[in-house]
């Protein structure tokens, strides 16, 4: 599949390679292509991955993958030009500057609100309950990290668990997109947990099946 990944952060320079390892053709959108930070991303990505401006990605892709911070999430939307018909996975969490709360939430989740930003798009929440490090390595010892995935569409959430798999995680969708809403906070108390109460970022959430 050709990915477009909006960001290249800890989640999009972490999902990225992991992807084109796998065999997917990886298109970084960015602002400077030829950035130093960029250059090093490709050349971990290997011979399945360019770079190019954010419309020019997301108009050659299948999938568009949005791991912008939040606060930068709507202008990178916009940017990307029409995404209707498109997957479009909405990674991002909508974590206050202080890490002490949501900006948005209860009634309404960030997923939500890039379906509401990218009309005909086929919305899918996922990546966003974990860190960067359990993305790089979801095993802990016989374990697997479960990935929680949600959406509207049946096929478009088949697709981004698939995606998920490809990372290596044990896959769960739990339902429509609006179960984003309890998602995030999950994100918010790990984040808490992991830098706040200083128990560091080697732990992940897990679902037990009988």
């Amino acid at each position: 599949m050709k990915i477009a990944v909006i960001g290249v952060g800890n989640v999009g320079g972490t999902l990225g390679p992991a992807w084109a390892k796998a065999g997917h053709e990886i298109i970084y959108g960015v602002h400077d292509p030829g950035s130093e930070k960029v250059q090093t991303l490709l050349v971990n990505s290997g011979q399945n991955a360019r770079a190019a401006g954010v419309a020019e990605a997301a108009a050659g892709a299948d999938i568009v993958i949005f791991a912008t911070p939040w606060l930068a999430t709507q202008d990178a939307v916009r940017t990307a030009g029409t995404l209707e018909g498109k997957i479009v996975v909405d990674c991002t969490n909508p974590i206050a500057p202080d890490l002490k709360g949501l900006s948005i939430g209860t009634t309404i989740s960030a997923g939500e609100q890039v379906a509401q930003w990218a009309p005909g798009a086929r919305v899918v929440k996922a990546f966003n309950t974990t860190g960067s490090g359990n993305m790089t390595n979801p095993h802990y010892e016989s374990q697997t990290v479960t990935m929680l995935i949600c959406g509207d569409d049946d096929e478009a959430n088949k697709t981004v668990a698939q995606l998920s798999n490809d990372v290596g995680f044990d896959t769960c969708i739990t339902g429509p997109l609006y179960h984003a809403r309890y998602f995030e906070p999950m994100a918010m108390l790990w984040v808490d947990m992991a830098y706040l109460q200083g128990r560091g970022p080697d732990f992940a959430y897990k679902i037990l099946k009988r």
